[in-house]
């Protein structure tokens, strides 16, 4: 496997940086309890389709205790055309029992615990931190664990082993946005079926380019 220069790392994400210096996470929530449901309910799912039923339910559910009192059977009316409804509701509602029996009803500043919730793994964790609390964590999804290492980023064919080599070799003032800049690249240029490799802006330090 191939992979970029420290040097071209560095070309790399300053021009993703300077195309999008501030990016969002395209799930919509309402407070770090929000997030935290919006991304276990968007495991196999867009954040385009997690958005438009969870914002009818975050309207009477957005805390854990009011998820609580909103039950199974509700929530999965509000969920069901996610997909993997029967696993999901029961997982949203666990990690809010567990919550307010462990944590005070806040949701922890801390992986390890983070992690101790139901549905909730390592990348999850990772996606918390780093969009409440602006940590420099390296959630990979899908799109990372393609993308990265076929443009040369990154090594490994595990979403760990992608992590550990990003935040190795990532320079470090880019580690705070790069996972959502590599995501958001994997997701609307570099794409699984049709890469728009023309309109690529690293097309010519990619990897997966070079004969």
């Amino acid at each position: 496997m191939k992979l970029l220069s420290k040097d071209q790392i560095f070309t790399v994400m300053a021009r993703l940086k300077a195309q999008n210096p501030n990016p969002k996470c395209e799930l919509d929530f309402k407070n770090p309890y929000t997030l935290l449901v919006s991304v276990v309910l968007s495991a196999q799912a867009t954040d385009k389709s997690v958005n438009q039923y969870t914002k009818p339910l975050y309207e009477v559910a957005d805390t854990p205790q009011k998820m609580l009192d909103l039950g199974q059977d509700r929530l999965i009316e509000f969920i069901k055309p996610i997909g993997l409804w029967k696993n999901k509701s029961k997982n949203v509602l666990a990690l809010s029992k567990k919550l307010i029996d462990d944590f005070g009803g806040e949701v922890p500043h801390d992986r390890d615990k983070l992690i101790t919730l139901p549905g909730v793994g390592r990348k999850t964790a990772n996606v918390v931190l780093n969009v409440i609390w602006a940590e420099p964590t390296m959630p990979v999804d899908t799109h990372i664990l393609r993308v990265a290492p076929k443009i040369g980023l990154a090594e490994g064919d595990t979403p760990e082993k992608v992590e550990k080599s990003l935040l190795e070799r990532i320079p470090e003032e880019f580690l705070r946005h790069a996972h959502h800049w590599i995501l958001l690249h994997g997701r609307y240029v570099c794409t699984a079926r049709n890469p728009n490799c023309e309109n690529c802006l690293i097309n010519d330090l990619c990897c997966h380019n070079e004969k």
